[in-house]
């Protein structure tokens, strides 16, 4: 049974002959990965997204949509925006938005699809509503905007949303089998937004993206950081296929375990409470336990690695230890 079989049966519980994973390779030898990915090329009429140095000894860089980003030269990937794209709503009905409708800027997924018709392949949406609204505003004037002005925040949000829309018609047009995208929704201990406002401001969102990809025979994943428990509901109420989490633990995984009959959850483990310390034995427990809670209605769970072992302090070779742990409890009777 080829990867791509077997995802299909574990997001539908249809009888997979063991859980999914999503783990490279390690120490020169392969493991079990059952997941493609491709997504946009760079825009082929704008010059590259470089970073520069400041004035401050950081760099700066300005992305496609407009938004000037910083970063500590040498300590961080990522960094943050200093000057967001529309620092005022006067600016919206004249704002263009990047070119990610162009198939042109997907041409290479084509590519990989033909060579792993065996994987389960996933088109990255790089744009959805709350993670990317939030960046042309400025994070904090968003959050003010949500509270202030929620119908302009509605707005905002759509125009994001349709072009995560036409990125999914073109996955579907290239033979994908599911979008993915991200969403941080959380801190340590609770959302950004009241439960209430993202019923009211961001859920017609998700449903319409949801309801489009079904309808295009596609499936949709969804990560998202932090405690996240108060939205689980909704988004198994609304459709969502996969939910990934890199701190399942923050949510409990006994709550968590009530919705894998219909939201398959995907993760490794928990990377802030158990990975990092390095004990072998509770790193291999908290495996064991996410196989029984999460894997125990023949689906509903895919065993994932955390990309970014440097950023953590972590040694692989302690995810190595999760994945024997998995491994061991992956099959079905």
């Amino acid at each position: 049974m080829t990867s791509r079989e077997i995802i299909r049966r574990v997001l539908e519980h249809d009888s997979p002959p063991r859980i999914g994973f999503t783990f490279p390779g390690y120490d020169g030898h392969a493991r079990l990965n059952d997941l493609g990915w491709c997504g946009p090329s760079a825009d082929p009429n704008r010059a590259g997204e470089d970073w520069h140095d400041d004035d401050s000894g950081g760099e700066v860089m300005t992305d496609e949509w407009g938004c000037v980003w910083r970063r500590i030269k040498g300590k961080t990937v990522g960094g943050e925006v200093i000057h967001p794209a529309l620092p005022t709503w006067d600016g919206l009905d004249g704002y263009v938005p990047p070119t990610l409708a162009d198939p042109a800027r997907y041409e290479a997924c084509a590519r990989v699809r033909a060579d792993n018709p065996d994987l389960y392949m996933l088109g990255g949406i790089v744009c959805c509503s709350f993670d990317r609204a939030r960046y042309l505003r400025g994070f904090e004037q968003y959050l003010f905007d949500c509270a202030a002005t929620p119908e302009r925040v509605r707005g905002l949000n759509r125009m994001v949303n349709d072009l995560a829309l036409a990125q999914l018609d073109i996955y579907a047009n290239l033979g994908a089998d599911g979008v993915f995208f991200c969403e941080d929704w959380g801190t340590e201990d609770r959302l950004l937004v009241s439960p209430r406002m993202w019923e009211e401001v961001f859920r017609p969102d998700f449903e319409r993206l949801i309801g489009h990809a079904h309808g295009r025979g596609l499936t949709v994943w969804m990560h998202s950081c932090g405690y996240v428990r108060d939205i689980v509901p909704a988004l198994a109420e609304i459709g969502l296929d996969v939910l990934q989490l890199d701190q399942p633990e923050l949510s409990d995984l006994d709550f968590l375990a009530g919705f894998t009959d219909r939201l398959t959850l995907w993760s490794p483990v928990d990377i802030q409470k158990i990975l990092p310390t390095g004990d072998r034995e509770l790193i291999q427990s908290r495996a064991r336990a996410m196989l029984e809670k999460l894997a125990s209605r023949g689906g509903g769970f895919i065993a994932g690695c955390y990309g970014d072992n440097a950023s953590l302090g972590v040694d692989p070779l302690w995810q190595h230890w999760a994945y024997e742990a998995f491994l061991a409890g992956a099959w079905y009777d």
